[in-house]
């Protein structure tokens, strides 16, 4: 099961316990998926979706709000009325129906029916990414307004929710691990929740690690480099003139340097007498390369190099 389905599967269980989060949640459904028709002289209605998920969860809020069969996907006339009056999508007054491009904003004053809301949007329309390749979030929706009211309730909540147009649809997406992590929070979520921090956890330590290797092995390949650029500045200096040419200190520092090649510069202080820090023995190692480049480029100028 994919991640998505993880989270619909947990969120297709949890309902809302005030009727008026629950009118919220339905309301996204039918906007989302909802699929009026006439049929035999009578209004049906249903959820046009194949995810048996959100099948579940649009039958148990029939169940709960209106006392529908649960056993029923498609409901009919009357019911059919009386469902979308609650939910303000028809109004009874005028005889006609009201807009079901966006949920009337009454249905989602509240926190907990934002909560709902959105809830109910993932559940019909939305996906998240697998948290191990990748960190989004997105919900798909049919129109422009549909977009933006999604887009505004979930900022509400201070998200940074972002649309972009694909295809003929506007995509509400969230994209960073941890404004993923606060919006399964706000849909309530948890053990998703739990599950997306635990990859994260695991993908911050791994990525620490592999700064920490990159690092050290750009340190030890910077540490090789100079070792053999010294090296070969002392040789051309022995070839060249002899390391006796040199003052006692280089001559020093130039002898340890070719006994012990691979040594760090902090350890090539240790085998002088005085010891010397890390910074002398560069400063004395730096004059010895200074010397082999004024003596190639005396040799050069003679015409001898």
């Amino acid at each position: 099961m994919s991640f998505s389905s993880e989270i619909k599967k947990e969120l297709a269980e949890r309902i809302g316990t005030g009727r008026h989060c629950q009118l919220a949640e339905l309301s996204a459904v039918i906007s989302f998926t909802g699929n009026i028709s006439l049929w035999g002289g009578s209004l049906q209605l249903k959820a046009d979706t194949e995810n048996e998920m959100l099948k579940k969860k649009y039958r148990l809020l029939l169940s709960q709000l209106f006392q529908i069969k649960e056993s029923k996907e498609v409901i009919c006339g009357e019911d059919v009325l009386k469902v979308l009056e609650s939910i303000k999508m028809w109004d009874k007054k005028n005889d006609c129906f009201g807009n079901a491009e966006t949920v009337d904003g009454l249905l989602i004053q509240q926190s907990c029916c934002k909560r709902a809301f959105i809830r109910g949007a993932f559940l019909a329309s939305g996906s998240i990414s697998n948290p191990s390749k990748a960190y989004h979030f997105e919900i798909v929706c049919r129109t422009v307004p549909q977009a933006m009211q999604l887009r505004n309730t979930i900022n509400s909540f201070n998200m940074d929710a972002k649309i972009v147009a694909r295809k003929k649809n506007q995509v509400v997406y969230v994209k960073e691990g941890a404004n993923i992590v606060d919006l399964l929070n706000i849909m309530e979520a948890h053990e998703a929740l739990m599950n997306l921090e635990n990859v994260r956890i695991v993908k911050e330590m791994r990525n620490s690690v592999n700064r920490q290797v990159n690092c050290e092995t750009a340190n030890i390949s910077k540490t090789v480099n100079a070792a053999v650029r010294q090296i070969e500045d002392i040789r051309y200096i022995q070839s060249k003139k002899g390391l006796e040419s040199l003052p006692d200190n280089l001559k020093e520092i130039a002898v340890l340097r070719l006994e012990y090649p691979d040594a760090p510069l902090k350890e090539l202080g240790t085998y002088l007498n005085p010891p010397v820090g890390k910074s002398g023995v560069n400063h004395r190692l730096r004059r010895i390369s200074e010397i082999a480049a004024e003596l190639g480029a005396k040799f050069k100028g003679e015409g001898i190099l």
